[in-house]
């Protein structure tokens, strides 16, 4: 065996070995739970822009990208637009692939500080609900014969997760990946929920992937890359598209 081969046995036994350390598991559940009063994920910026992710995500997203090497990354969900700005910057370095980031608010000074950035060159933004009929058939418009990473990351109530899976999911190309971000909320203690967001324990993305994933046989969770970050927003929620 060659060492780079060697190696990469070597990364594939660590992440069964993780996989199977029920204490490892629950160590990371406790961290993100003690974290999360803390907006851990607040903390962070990509090129000066607020990014409102984990990192470890982020180390995900990056892998993906280069694996699948798409000609389009969609994004629901774009806030400071620090994430939309991340994937640009990915296309940027392997010099192919544009970005579309919907949100149905774009406050204008988020807009143009991303579009003063110099990364935006590979973004375009939609202003719109990413379930709204009109904004579905664009992205559709957009995305046809192009190789397709989703990520969606706005609403996180379990209609509107579903309704955006729905939408978005089929654009996925074989081997690629729909990301559903937040999926996270179902493990969390009730009493970090109130009314101020419309998503909690059972009502949330994990419970509309669970759905989805019923209805669409061509997608199945990424364990092992879940097993390798232990640390993520997005248990469950990794998708790749194996048919």
């Amino acid at each position: 065996m060659n060492p780079h081969d060697a190696f990469l046995s070597e990364v594939k036994s660590n992440i069964e070995g993780l996989r199977k350390d029920a204490d490892v598991q629950a160590l990371s559940r406790i961290w993100m739970r003690e974290i999360t009063p803390y907006r851990y994920a607040y903390n962070f910026s990509w090129m000066g822009r607020p990014i409102i992710q984990f990192p470890q995500d982020m180390i995900a997203m990056q892998e993906i990208v280069w694996a699948v090497r798409p000609d389009l990354i969609i994004e629901t969900g774009v806030a400071h637009g620090g994430s939309v700005l991340y994937y640009s910057s990915l296309l940027e370095m392997m010099g192919h692939g544009s970005v579309i980031g919907i949100d149905i608010d774009i406050r204008q000074h988020n807009r143009d500080a991303i579009a003063s950035h110099p990364m935006s060159k590979r973004l375009e933004l939609i202003e719109g609900s990413s379930v709204d009929a009109a904004v579905v058939s664009r992205v559709h418009d957009l995305a046809r014969g192009k190789r397709v990473i989703v990520v969606l990351d706005s609403n996180h109530t379990h209609d509107h997760v579903l309704q955006e899976l729905r939408a978005y999911a089929p654009l996925v190309s074989r081997d690629s990946y729909c990301i559903v971000m937040d999926t996270l909320v179902e493990l969390m203690p009730e009493r970090f929920f109130d009314d101020s967001r419309p998503w909690k324990v059972g009502d949330n993305p994990h419970t509309a992937v669970q759905t989805y994933l019923r209805e669409d046989p061509s997608f199945e969770i990424d364990r092992d890359l879940e097993s390798k970050l232990l640390i993520t927003v997005a248990p469950g929620g990794y998708l790749k598209r194996i048919r």
